[in-house]
């Protein structure tokens, strides 16, 4: 399936049931585009593993390999999140 990384714009809002980010500075920058979260649609991706830390970005740390464990982790917890409300089978 061929895509590609686009910004969020307002308009999307509603199309969407879980608008994920990977730190703080996401989730401001899309609590702003999308004028708050009245839906409470947004979410830190370590926040379904029970953890409100930050994925740090690698280009960054260079730590790759943590970020990637962070990734999984809360990839992990974001499916047994989903599949323990029935939004998946």
């Amino acid at each position: 399936m061929p895509h590609r990384a686009t910004q969020i714009r307002y308009q999307e809002y509603k199309d969407w049931d879980y608008i994920i980010g990977m730190d703080t500075w996401n989730i401001k920058n899309l609590h702003r585009m999308l004028k708050g979260d009245p839906e409470g649609k947004v979410y830190k991706l370590l926040a379904f593993a029970g953890d409100g830390r930050d994925i740090a970005d690698p280009w960054y740390t260079g730590n790759f390999d943590e970020t990637y464990r962070d990734v999984t982790e809360g990839c992990q917890a974001l499916m047994t999140f989903l599949l323990e409300h029935n939004e998946i089978e």
